[in-house]
């Protein structure tokens, strides 16, 4: 395809390890990140899924702690990492002809939370003039750009928990449009704070299992009762595969396909029948030129609650004819939300990239509604030409991607 577009840069910062390649060990593993969380002391729920070992000061410089959210000092690490693995040089491409694509759901809860709680405690004046833009989402978009010198178009996509797919589907587009030569995408999302956290408590997506958090997030088993909440941030570098042969960089893989769609049918349960995701499956093959036949693996958007995973299951086995593997990488990573679909998309790449996909953690008795084959219990080598994944958000938006073998 002359319009082919190619992953050649990934950068993750997840809760399965820090690093691209410290979360793909990480989700090889099938241990689950979850665990108790101090700052979530005293709540209904007081466990998350948190990036290990990311320490801003450390990795970013302490500028970058006193005037950055954590979404965005994520995303900015991430993005660094990303454009490192592509082979690129900031410094001598060309700014004008680089975009920035990014999907977050939130933005800064945390600056909101403590900014406003100084405000009660302490006054108006003690509130930080940096307020607003730490918090808007649309800053971490602003930021990478400022850090790289990426002077192109540049946006922030928020379709809930589709936001990090929802971008990288902009992102290709861009390129093919030929406004871009080379654009940054992927998802980042940092909100796990007491209130945040109480809000999905409180609407009953969240596990309860608080006793043992380890295995709280279990995608499609018959005992799962809600989602992790977690952090990330993944980033991946795009470019026209035309573009990327001709400088020889490393074709991770190709990004062949993009649909979205909504449900139309409640703010934040999926539709039972499906409708909109299987819109968004078909959208995204007839986008490839691919047939229901040629998807190999699917990394799901399995969040470990009653109605998604039975509904994306189902919805799954209408769509696609054949054998393909299915995963949910959010037994071990949690549900990074904005973030979700980029870290996703990572996986897959690297899943046709190795050979192997990854165990779906926790799934110990498969529900019996579930007729799909889901890899558990550890890594299955497979040879993965083809991989879906799928992003479903709050609000019925829906994004799938499919990313195939260069």
């Amino acid at each position: 395809m002359s319009d082919a577009v190619t992953i050649t840069g990934l950068g993750l910062a997840t809760p399965a390890g820090l690093g691209t390649d410290a979360s793909w060990g990480g989700v090889l593993s099938g241990k689950s990140a979850a665990a108790t969380d101090p700052i979530l002391e005293g709540l209904s729920v007081n466990m998350s899924c948190r990036v290990p070992g990311f320490d801003a000061g450390e990795l970013l410089g302490r500028k970058a702690v006193r005037r950055l959210d954590r979404f965005v000092q994520l995303a900015v690490w991430a993005g660094r990492q990303a454009v490192a693995d592509a082979g690129l040089d900031t410094e001598s491409w060309d700014g004008p002809r680089v975009g920035v694509v990014l999907g977050c759901g939130m933005g800064g809860a945390a600056t909101w939370e403590t900014q406003h709680k100084r405000m009660l405690d302490q006054g108006p004046s003690k509130v930080s003039p940096l307020l607003i833009p730490m918090l808007v989402p649309n800053m971490v978009a602003g930021q990478l750009a400022m850090d790289l010198g990426a002077t192109g178009p540049n946006l922030v996509t928020a379709t809930a928990c589709a936001s990090g797919a929802t971008a990288i589907g902009v992102a290709r587009d861009l390129l093919r449009s030929g406004a871009c030569d080379i654009v940054l995408s992927g998802g980042t999302e940092a909100g796990l704070t007491p209130l945040s956290v109480t809000g999905f408590a409180q609407m009953g997506a969240l596990s309860g299992r608080i006793d043992d958090p380890g295995a709280a997030s279990r995608p499609f088993d018959t005992a799962r009762d809600g989602f992790v909440a977690a952090e990330s941030a993944g980033i991946v570098v795009l470019e026209r595969d035309a573009d990327a042969r001709a400088r020889g960089a490393h074709r991770r893989a190709l990004l062949a396909g993009y649909g979205a769609s909504a449900d139309g049918y409640h703010i934040t349960a999926p539709d039972p029948n499906g409708g909109g995701a299987e819109r968004a499956m078909r959208a995204a093959l007839a986008d490839a030129s691919l047939g229901t036949s040629d998807v190999d693996h699917v990394n799901a958007h399995g969040t470990s609650t009653p109605l998604n995973d039975e509904s994306e299951a189902k919805t799954l086995r209408r769509v696609l004819d054949g054998e393909y593997s299915v995963t949910s990488t959010k037994g071990v990573t949690g549900h990074a939300l904005g973030a979700a679909g980029a870290i996703e998309a990572a996986f897959s790449a690297l899943t046709i990239e190795h050979g192997l996909v990854p165990p779906t953690a926790n799934l110990d008795t498969q529900d019996p509604a579930i007729e799909i084959d889901v890899v558990h219990t550890g890594p299955r080598a497979q040879p993965v030409e083809v991989a879906m994944s799928n992003s479903f958000g709050f609000g019925g938006q829906n994004a799938v991607l499919i990313i195939t073998a260069p």
